[in-house]
């Protein structure tokens, strides 16, 4: 077989003075172009913030990680939510299998079952699945077991103690030691509409 790009006549012009282009317009170009080719090389790269995140989880897998975040995101969806605060809550669970083998096995083995369950369906991992209808449906069918029972009851306390999510959701935390809601406040709920 021929090598092609051999037959390719390749034309060099120098950058001379004469020729309307100076050295100095020409490194600014140049300078520009790779400006231009790095800012699209990086854009390329990107990855999404959560799954860049879920690179972490060294014990379980990246792969493991993200589609627990997904699937923390699945169980207790709030949109406004950072993916941050969901992989603070998984954190533990990544601590964890690190010297719990049986831990690690449980949720390595049920994102496999997952995938699995997944790829019959709709011929993709779970993680990869766009409509969230999709996935939750999926969630009703492994809900009695145990991998979605740990990450489940794990993410109940894991995310909502975390005094970090209150605010976004507009509480203000323990009361008691600042002498209860009664004249704090208790009764000017707004998000329950003039309905109630």
């Amino acid at each position: 077989m021929k090598d092609k790009s051999a037959q390719i006549p390749i034309r060099v012009t120098p950058v001379e003075e004469g020729n309307g282009l100076s050295r100095r317009r020409f490194l600014t170009l140049g300078s520009v172009m790779a400006l231009g080719v790095g800012a699209f090389a990086t854009t390329a790269l990107t990855v999404p913030a959560g799954r860049a995140r879920a690179r972490d989880f060294t014990v379980l897998g990246a792969e493991v990680g993200g589609t627990l975040l997904i699937l923390a995101r699945d169980i207790f969806p709030h949109d406004h939510i950072e993916d941050r605060y969901y992989l603070q809550a998984l954190a533990p669970l990544e601590t964890q299998a690190a010297t719990d083998d049986q831990l690690k096995g449980l949720l390595v083995d049920g994102v496999a079952a997952l995938d699995h369950l997944a790829r019959q369906r709709f011929e993709q991992d779970y993680a990869e699945l766009e409509k969230e209808s999709d996935r939750v449906g999926l969630l009703y069918v492994i809900e009695h077991g145990a991998f979605f029972q740990k990450v489940k009851g794990h993410l109940v306390t894991g995310f909502y103690d975390n005094k970090q999510v209150w605010p976004l959701f507009g509480y203000e935390g323990s009361s008691w030691e600042k002498g209860g809601y009664v004249n704090r406040g208790f009764d000017d709920i707004d998000w329950l509409g003039s309905d109630a």
